[in-house]
């Protein structure tokens, strides 16, 4: 006998990205950074007092968000902390989204939306991107229209690694009637001469809220740690009232906190996949993919005409290269590949040259 509510036997959960069956199989597709994370993290490692398992751990992260608050130039009470971005999403839609009622994305989009939102209950407002990952126009009246309250946008996006620019995001959020979430998962990988900045909107725009993650840019994917951005009106039912009771560990949060001190590492792992990024796309252009331009850190690269992106997958993994496929439309065609490092790459170009010649 199934007891689960009708919402949670109807849905499907969300499918991760495969792990590897070995120590030897290079990982390229859960967008992982591929360096290793600061050397001060390991040192706070080796330092945790027993008090610090033995204790509830401080339950406002108060340290965090003070130098996380330091590092973007906000105020702490502007700063939620989170256990990974995902318990951000999910901490929005449940402070942001009466059940039943409707959650906004882009499409295609990070998978694991219409995941939460099916467990809400709650129906999805998909508008399709356009033809290059672009958001359309009338995308936030169309969500005014449905009566959406919480509208998704991954900025750069995924899985194109396309960057909405900031006068669209700012046109986006003052249309909308409800709060926009900008999923800046990515975000440590754009370009430093854009001089791409949102974060100073938070002072301006009281219904915009940003995601921030240390999975991909601080190579710390396994410690699930992340935070939100907002006005502090929009911080302060996530952080007073919807977060989950000591939501960050106290190992979490030392780590974290120590990770986000030595910029100087992160920012040389960033300038480093940077400096790949090019490389990889040209040298799958050279292949016969099409690789439009990205400023995360992935490519979508879609496959020759007389290939099937499946079957490149799937031999790939054989030997022993991971990419991401996705049985979607408008991405069956298409490889997610994370930029790895130099050796990485250039052993995943010379794998997919030897395939594409067969």
């Amino acid at each position: 006998m199934a007891y689960e509510r009708p919402a949670i036997q109807r849905m499907h959960g969300y499918t991760p990205g495969k792990q590897p069956a070995n120590t030897e199989t290079i990982k390229l597709n859960t967008n992982e950074n591929p360096y290793p994370p600061s050397p001060a993290v390991f040192e706070v490692l080796k330092h945790v007092p027993a008090d610090a398992l033995r204790r509830y751990p401080e339950p406002l992260a108060l340290e965090f968000r003070g130098v996380a608050a330091e590092l973007h130039g906000v105020r702490p009470e502007q700063i939620v902390a989170a256990n990974g971005g995902d318990e951000l999403l999910r901490m929005a839609i449940t402070t942001f989204v009466d059940p039943g009622r409707p959650i906004g994305v882009l499409s295609p989009s990070y998978s694991l939306y219409p995941v939460l939102a099916a467990i809400q209950d709650s129906p999805v407002v998909s508008v399709p991107a356009t033809d290059d990952f672009g958001v359309p126009r009338g995308f936030a009246a169309r969500m005014n229209d449905e009566g959406v309250n919480l509208t998704f946008l991954v900025n750069p996006h995924a899985p194109s690694g396309r960057l909405i620019p900031r006068d669209e995001i700012v046109a986006i959020a003052r249309e909308l009637k409800g709060v926009l979430f900008v999923d800046e998962a990515y975000i440590d990988f754009v370009e430093p001469s854009l001089r791409h900045d949102l974060l100073p909107l938070v002072d301006e725009l009281d219904n915009i809220l940003f995601l921030r993650t240390l999975s991909k840019g601080y190579s710390l994917a396994g410690l699930r740690y992340g935070y939100g951005i907002g006005s502090a009106g929009l911080i302060e039912p996530l952080l007073t009232k919807t977060r989950d009771s000591y939501n960050v560990d106290a190992i979490a949060q030392r780590v974290a906190t120590a990770a986000l001190r030595d910029q100087a590492h992160a920012r040389d792992t960033w300038k480093r996949v940077r400096e790949e990024r090019p490389r990889l796309q040209s040298g799958l252009k050279q292949l016969g993919f099409q690789v439009p331009d990205s400023q995360s850190n992935f490519l979508l690269a879609t496959v020759p005409e007389h290939a099937i992106a499946q079957d490149l997958q799937k031999q790939l993994e054989a030997r022993g290269l991971l990419v991401r496929y996705f049985a979607e439309q408008r991405l069956d065609d298409c490889l997610r590949i994370t930029i790895g490092t130099p050796e990485q790459n250039t052993r995943l170009l010379d794998e997919l040259a030897r395939l594409i010649r067969s």
